[in-house]
């Protein structure tokens, strides 16, 4: 099993990072210094005006910890790395399968069905606790009959369906899913209500917080693809681009629902989060204050301690090793040693 090692967050604007011996030292005004050692950490990500040394790049790129640029909204901008890790093998057959079309739809679909899965469970439970008075058109109704519509479209995926298609119902399924989000919005409605899903930038606070936790997801599962020696680039959902993670936007999507999206509603419900610590620039776009940021990373870092029982392998384990172990069973598929990947469902 594979140890939890640390994700380093800075968000304090105007800090920057240096090395120190075999610590990272972040600078966060002219009196004020924070010490980590590099052993205990895994990647460090910047959001925003961070800036780092030469030599600590350097640094981190010997040790094998990842430095990832982030703008403020919690968009990537850029990662540095040191020298590949990893079995060439294993990456030269992930870009086989890639090329291959029916090998590509078996590893898609079975993404799809973890995705869809786990968002009708997220739907399921939010309509056990709901109550809209029985009316035909209430909160309750409407989640109940959106999950039984991605339910419909999880068994749908069993037939054969070209990649097109499959990525059609994606979409589907995400806009049906995401037309009944604000029914789960129940506390502060006034300031965190949604309407439609937005990004690049976000318009609303909702988005704000949904694209900043997606940002964290896709940097964890990114870590979790180079640790196994696979490339996080080469995908088989996402259409490849220039500078696209697409395997680990393939991946993510078994997270965001029951992970990302119920750690939002829980941060909004129980009023961990505030409308006070969000503003909105002249171009439209909302950022969410420093305070406001770190309360996010501490409910993100105490998410990822809690433990589950993992549903393929029977094991428990962190939540934060979850896509450390869904890589390795999406490396052992690709190798041969698994006739199919085992897509995480939340139960």
């Amino acid at each position: 099993m594979r140890h939890l090692l640390n994700t380093l967050f800075v968000s304090t604007q105007g800090a920057w990072l240096s090395k120190d011996g075999e610590n990272i030292v972040v600078h966060l005004d002219r009196d004020t210094t924070k010490r980590y050692p590099i052993h205990i950490l895994e990647s460090v990500v910047c959001f925003g005006d961070v800036n780092a040394t030469h030599p600590l790049m350097g640094f981190c790129a010997e040790k094998g910890v990842a430095l990832t640029y982030l703008d403020e909204h919690g968009r990537f901008i850029a990662r540095m790395q040191g020298p590949v890790r990893g079995n060439v093998l294993l990456r030269r057959q992930q870009y086989r399968l890639a090329d291959d079309g029916k090998a590509t739809i078996v590893i898609a679909r079975n993404m799809l069905i973890g995705k869809i899965s786990n968002s009708r469970a997220v739907l399921l439970r939010a309509a056990r606790e709901t109550r809209d008075g029985g009316t035909p058109n209430g909160a309750r109704s409407a989640l109940s009959v959106a999950a039984k519509y991605l339910g419909d479209t999880v068994k749908d995926l069993d037939r054969p369906l070209s990649l097109d298609v499959l990525r059609g119902k994606e979409g589907d399924a995400a806009r049906h899913y995401f037309d009944v989000f604000d029914h789960m919005i129940v506390a502060q409605k006034e300031h965190f209500r949604f309407t439609e899903r937005n990004r690049r930038p976000p318009t609303d606070n909702v988005n704000a917080l949904l694209s900043y936790v997606y940002s964290l997801l896709t940097n964890d599962i990114e870590s979790a693809l180079e640790g196994v020696g696979l490339d996080p680039a080469v995908g088989y959902l996402h259409r490849e681009r220039p500078g696209r993670p697409s395997l680990a936007l393939d991946m993510m999507e078994e997270f965001r629902s029951w992970l990302a999206d119920r750690l939002v509603l829980s941060l909004i419900n129980l009023k961990q989060v505030r409308p006070d610590g969000f503003s909105c620039s002249e171009s439209g776009a909302v950022m969410m204050s420093g305070d406001t940021k770190k309360a996010v990373l501490n409910a993100w870092h105490e998410r990822k301690q809690d433990e589950l029982t993992h549903p393929y392998l029977g094991e428990k384990m962190a939540i934060g090793l979850l896509p450390h172990m869904q890589a390795r069973l999406l490396a052992r598929h690709i190798r041969g040693d698994l006739a199919s990947y085992p897509p995480f469902v939340w139960k």
